[in-house]
């Protein structure tokens, strides 16, 4: 799991002036809107009694922002995070500079609210990811679509859930029971597009297109094809980094397209929000006397339920930070693609510990993942309570700095220090 990418987090449709909460990368985070309707994205903990903020209400502060108000003493916080008002304390009291909750970027596009989870200014942030058929306005929005939302929930890490998602080889035998042949599992050899930031900096995306072989028809289909045999399904997946994948179908009826925001939720759960469009069966008379709408959920949600039993057993429940640690084939060229992009941001040192969020180890002791303003103001460098979430690379450096330390005083004897691979392993974590 990595700090500073935007991630797809929620719905746009569930988010309103009344706080809800919503849980990403083991972090509870705190959404409303103001009374403009921009989204507004922070951490969900009120740094006076780790009230939740979810719980309270948007109200007009005194400083004439909109503020969430915490129910468990009324303290108020506005949209950059600041407090402006603490009822218990007397008007011509200061508020303390330490009360103040991190707030991160937030916008609303494609029909999800994107929060920017991490620190870098915004001149060094990888770009919003761009969703392929979507209009780039705050709705899910393309001409000649119909769209329907859900939410499905794994107990599964979201590195298993995205590469399953863009997997193409397994259709034939997961969803044997709709859509996958078994009878012509082959793969067609296919290329991996890479999409880059205009700078070249960052890999934004990555797709491939192949014809897949659809199950012979059954039933009613059958006679009215005159045959059971069916024309090949061009099929396109991608994955938008780091959360969102897309599948495109291009029936006989017209496309569809599923655009899904895999919400690493903590270590071993993932919610993945789904937008689904089809550009047929859109006019109202159809969706009403055919219940087109309910029916593309419920074949949209079917897919996620063949896929739950093989993802939810699989071992080990973490992607293998080696790309090596399981064996590759010609036809996982995609998963490749996305764990070498895996790879360039631990590289980055993006890396972080989930865990260690909000629940450390003693839990007594809240950590979050920084915002930005912990650095663009350096006169609120000091100005926080809760402390950062470690990354990947801090923890290694600090380990081996300990290491060092322990190797000088025992005079390199100590068998526990002695091999410092072992202690400064990346972890194997999502």
């Amino acid at each position: 799991m990595f700090k500073n990418f935007w991630y797809s987090i929620q719905h746009g449709s569930k988010v309103t002036e009344q706080p809800i909460q919503v849980k990403v990368l083991g972090q509870n985070l705190v959404v409303w809107r103001d009374d403009a309707g921009r989204p507004v994205v922070q951490s969900d903990v009120c740094v006076h009694r780790g009230g939740s903020l979810a719980g309270g209400w948007v109200q007009k502060g005194t400083n004439g922002h909109n503020c969430v108000v915490c129910p468990y003493h009324g303290w108020q916080f506005d949209d950059s995070g600041a407090c402006v008002r603490i009822p218990a304390a007397k008007p011509d009291v200061a508020i303390p500079r330490k009360a103040r909750t991190d707030t991160y970027p937030a916008v609303e596009r494609y029909g999800f609210i994107w929060a920017f989870l991490g620190d870098l200014p915004e001149s060094e942030r990888p770009p919003l990811p761009e969703l392929p058929g979507l209009d780039p306005v705050p709705g899910a929005v393309a001409e000649g679509y119909r769209m329907v939302e859900g939410e499905f929930l794994w107990n599964a890490n979201v590195e298993r859930v995205i590469e399953n998602g863009a997997d193409i080889a397994h259709a034939p035998f997961v969803h044997a029971g709709s859509f996958g042949n078994p009878d012509r599992p082959e793969v067609e050899d296919h290329t991996v597009e890479e999409i880059w930031s205009d700078d070249g900096e960052f890999l934004r995306a990555i797709s491939a297109e192949v014809d897949l072989d659809p199950p012979a028809s059954k039933g009613l289909w059958k006679y009215l094809r005159k045959s059971s045999e069916r024309p090949p399904v061009h099929t396109k997946v991608a994955i938008m980094f780091p959360n969102t994948s897309m599948l495109e179908v291009n029936l006989p009826l017209g496309q569809i397209r599923i655009w899904t925001a895999h919400v690493p939720i903590d270590e071993n759960t993932t919610a993945s929000r789904w937008i689904a469009a089809r550009n047929f069966f859109v006019k109202p008379w159809q969706v009403s006397l055919l219940r087109a709408d309910a029916d593309t959920y419920r074949r949209t949600m079917k897919i996620f339920y063949e896929d739950q039993a093989t993802v939810e057993a699989q071992t080990p429940e973490l992607v293998p930070f080696d790309i090596a640690g399981e064996l590759n084939v010609k036809s996982d060229q995609v998963s490749l693609a996305f764990r070498r992009w895996r790879a360039a941001a631990y590289d980055r040192g993006w890396g972080i510990q989930p865990h260690q969020i909000i629940t450390t180890d003693d839990k007594r002791l809240a950590t979050v993942i920084p915002s930005p303003a912990r650095h663009e103001d350096p006169d609120l460098a000091n100005a926080w309570v809760l402390k950062e979430v470690e990354s990947h690379a801090a923890i290694r450096s600090r380990k081996a700095t300990a290491d060092a330390k322990r190797a000088e005083a025992t005079g390199g004897t100590d068998g526990a220090s002695a091999d410092a691979g072992d202690a400064v392993e990346e972890p194997a974590n999502g």
